[in-house]
């Protein structure tokens, strides 16, 4: 397996000034209004300043205790004495139910809640001990054995043993469990061979068996859910019994996700007792509460954030590169299809490929926060060996919307009057999809409309709810797989091992993960044939053929590979782990969760540094000396003698 190559991070770390600036001038420009007005009645103004100093003075200190009880945030014991994480998201969990879900953050919380048989590394995310502390395997590799650790507990206190793993995989692999089938090729059979022993027989050598990201489920719960159910119905409803760090105990659909701490988790206990994760539909409201301290952390930080918190001295921004893409797909399904016949033709869409300046996309849409994409393996991110494959120069596909129309025009589409004609000689138009996955999706679909625009296609563009897109990728009318759309823009995030991410234009994969539907007879014997190529040079000549293949006929136009955005909160909590140290993410990463595990208050004195809330506490205080200054003045005024206030009036 290849380790991940090293690259600057960005970000800072310290504390911020607190933000009283505008109160505090306002406090200063009021006492030299009270001195310039009471010069001719000293007495009386050091009586109604001392009374007023005394009561602000108690009545800010009391003020001040209650309010920083009451208003305390995450960084310090809530009143029940818990201490909560909260985490801002742009990408909501779409479903809990590990062979229903989806999305990345739904990925984050199963391995919050479940363990894997092994999982990665904080420093390298190479393959390390999970639920299975030592593995063997015979010498043609065919056999492997695993050695599970003694003593763990599901959620509900029922003992995990070895029967739960054979369990899991033998239910994905007997029931074809779309969402782990591409981790489980070459697996014949899973038998627990006693409690702690676990035993995976192959057809073939297997690459991948130390990088299968499979959640173990208990088998005492999923044995009750249907096969059927468990694909397509089952919500997994909360409390979700795992044997991971955390335990989901409330879900809802646009609400925030709370996870309890597993107190004894194998591990150890985490150093927090909850996790809160809120989802936001606005990433700049999501980056106003972080710095309310409302949340302590956020992933999908909108690019024109970044620079404003690089050089707020509370927070550190991490810039990360995310192992995947952000594509322009194709509707490339052969059968039923409610989408344009053209974009099925591999000639059409490589020509499109040509219309596209994915530089102009990175400068505007990401604001430089991405590269240029090109082939599905992310340039620079692994070594030893490197699983990019970059396509040499004669091969390579630029920015030249000339030859675009050259290349239409060679596979029979003809341009006239400035229109592109089909093979039947009518106008073509395409609609054109986008969603908030990637954050940029509505940016770079209206550029997109733009190019294509540019050489005769006209484009009807739609930016909608993720959800409501994926309707329109895995639609079906009677029962059948019918999808309807042209082109779309969409995202992907890989795994450790490549095995993943080239998985998904399987043919199997059709109306699974695929949303292309793109379907190559050779592409797929390709894909078994690296699958068992246990030496890594042998895999990676493979999977360079697989890409190659897929640079050709195009289901993807890989439009960038984008740059993780998150902020973290480091004046108030520590312990933040980075996976790959140094460059990785700290709170949005499905391979390691360590930051979970040991961030922690910052110790002030012997106390947990509280979050509170500055600027509403200093506004609620002045407010109350204000209105005690008011009061004694009152109280005064009415004991003066009229020539005073005869005075005072001229």
């Amino acid at each position: 397996m290849g380790e991940l190559a090293s690259s600057a991070g960005v970000g800072r770390t310290g504390r911020r000034p607190l933000d009283r600036r505008p109160m505090d001038r306002r406090s200063m420009d009021r006492r030299s209004m009270d001195r310039r007005r009471t010069s001719r009645r000293r007495p009386a103004a050091l009586l109604a300043a001392a009374l007023a100093a005394t009561i602000a003075t108690v009545v800010a200190a009391g003020l001040v205790c209650g309010l920083v009880q009451a208003l305390a945030g995450t960084g310090s014991p809530a009143p029940s004495g818990k201490i909560v994480l909260r985490v801002g998201l742009v990408n909501e969990p779409d479903n809990l139910n590990p062979f229903i879900g989806t999305s990345t953050s739904s990925f984050l919380i199963f391995h919050l809640n479940y363990d894997m048989l092994t999982g990665y590394k904080a420093s390298n995310v190479a393959p390390a001990p999970e639920l299975a502390e030592s593995w063997s395997h015979s010498p043609d590799g065919k056999i492997w054995t695993f050695k599970l650790r003694p003593g763990v507990k599901w959620q509900d206190g029922v003992p995990f043993t070895a029967s739960d793993v054979a369990f899991t995989y033998e239910y994905i692999i007997r029931n074809n469990m779309a969402s782990y089938t591409s981790y489980t090729v070459g697996i014949k059979q899973v038998v627990a061979i006693d409690p702690l022993t676990v035993r995976f027989v192959c057809s073939t050598s297997k690459a991948n068996m130390l990088g299968m990201w499979v959640p173990i489920v208990p088998e005492h719960i999923w044995s009750k859910v249907s096969p059927k159910a468990a694909q397509n119905s089952f919500q997994n409803p909360p409390d979700i019994v795992g044997t991971g760090p955390f335990q989901t105990v409330e879900f809802k659909k646009g609400q925030d996700i709370r996870m309890l701490a597993n107190k004894e988790y194998w591990r150890g206990a985490p150093r927090i007792d909850e996790v809160i994760f809120t989802p936001y539909q606005n990433p700049d409201t999501m980056v106003q509460e972080l710095r309310s301290g409302t949340i302590d952390a956020c992933w999908g930080i909108p690019e024109a954030q970044v620079a404003p918190l690089s050089r707020d001295h509370d927070f550190k921004t991490i810039v990360y590169p995310v192992k995947g893409i952000d594509e322009l797909g194709f509707n490339c399904y052969t059968g039923a299809s409610l989408g344009n016949p053209v974009v099925r033709d591999w000639r059409f869409r490589q020509a499109l490929a040509w219309a596209i300046d994915r530089q102009q996309i990175v400068k505007i849409a990401y604001d430089g926060y991405a590269v240029p994409g090109s082939t599905l393996v992310v340039p620079g991110y692994y070594h030893d060996p490197d699983w990019h494959w970059q396509p040499p120069a004669d091969q390579t596909i630029g920015y030249d919307p000339a030859k675009a129309t050259q290349l239409l025009a060679a596979a029979g589409y003809r341009t006239v009057t400035g229109k592109l004609l089909d093979k039947q000689g009518k106008p073509i138009t395409l609609r054109l999809f986008a969603c908030g996955a990637p954050p940029q999706g509505d940016n770079i679909g209206k550029l997109l409309a733009g190019y294509l625009g540019a050489i005769g296609i006209h484009v009807r563009f739609t930016y909608m709810d993720e959800g409501a897109m994926n309707d329109y990728l895995y639609n079906t009318a009677g029962g059948k797989f019918v999808p309807n759309m042209d082109l779309y823009v969409y995202n992907w995030t890989g795994d450790v091992d490549p095995m993943f991410i080239f998985s998904i234009f399987l043919t199997n994969q059709i109306n699974g993960w695929s949303d292309c539907a793109w379907s190559n007879a050779t592409y797929d014997l390709l894909y078994n044939q690296q699958a068992a190529a246990i030496d890594p040079a042998r895999r990676q000549a493979i999977l360079y053929q697989m890409q190659q293949l897929l640079y050709q006929q195009s289901p993807y136009v890989i439009l960038a590979y984008p740059k993780g955005l998150e902020a973290v909160d480091t004046s108030r909590w520590t312990g933040w782990v980075q996976s790959p140290s140094g460059v990785g993410s700290a709170i949005y990463s499905t391979d390691n969760i360590d930051s979970y595990l040991y961030v922690h208050p910052v110790q002030t004195g012997g106390a947990a540094t509280a979050k509170s809330n500055g600027p509403l506490i200093t506004f609620l205080v002045t407010a109350a000396i204000a209105v005690v200054l008011i009061v004694v003045a009152v109280v005064l005024r009415r004991r003066r003698p009229k020539a005073v206030e005869t005075e005072e009036r001229s």
